[in-house]
């Protein structure tokens, strides 16, 4: 039988994968999941070997095991990718499925660092409605999703981190603070005036 899936993204957060049709699926059955080329579905419940529960576009259903095919390799998570581009109904849909907020990708970004690193606001919005979101995350470098808004420039971002109570005392590998990486005076401006306010705190 021709496989009409592949692995196009894979969230082991949540329990959720999430595939890409490649070919449309008639359903036989009402309990079926109708969906067409391109879709994105999200796997919830793979506990039965020949019945599958996805969703697509906000309707569940089964879909027949077998034309899913997974490959060994490991993919981003989809929440990544969404963040990475800004692409902000994606991300809705991820979140709405159970993706998990803070996965972590081959080099320990979170989706938040990746939306913070790209300027994309009303992505770092959303990530925020989030309860459990670790704003405090650090990748393989060390960096931190306000080290990425404060490099980049966003002082924007840089602000909504520091209201949301991201920590600036953090250091990356090569010791250095979100302030040190800095690269305008917007954004060194409020990281200077949140150390200067822990510091007159803890006085």
């Amino acid at each position: 039988m021709i496989l009409i899936l592949f692995w196009f993204f894979c969230s082991f957060l949540g329990q959720v994968k999430v595939f890409r049709a490649l070919y449309t699926f008639e359903p036989r059955t009402p309990d079926e999941l109708y969906f067409e080329e391109g879709d994105i579905i999200y796997i919830s419940d793979m506990s039965d070997t020949n019945w599958w529960k996805g969703t697509c576009k906000g309707r569940t259903g089964l879909i027949p095991s077998n034309y899913v095919a997974e490959q060994a390799e490991s993919i981003d998570n989809p929440l990544h990718e969404a963040a990475k581009r800004g692409n902000l109904s994606w991300l809705r849909e991820c979140l709405d499925n159970r993706v998990g907020v803070n996965g972590l990708d081959k080099a320990g970004n979170t989706a938040l660092y990746w939306a913070c690193h790209g300027g994309h606001k009303d992505i770092v919005d959303v990530l925020f409605t989030q309860g459990n979101l670790e704003l405090n995350q650090q990748n393989k470098l060390g960096d931190t999703a306000l080290h990425a808004a404060a490099w980049k420039g966003y002082a924007d971002i840089v602000e909504m981190l520091l209201a949301k109570g991201a920590r600036i005392d953090l250091k990356n590998n090569e010791k250095k603070l979100a302030l040190d990486m800095a690269t305008n005076a917007a954004c060194a401006s409020l990281l200077k005036k949140k150390q200067i306010a822990e510091i007159t705190y803890k006085l």
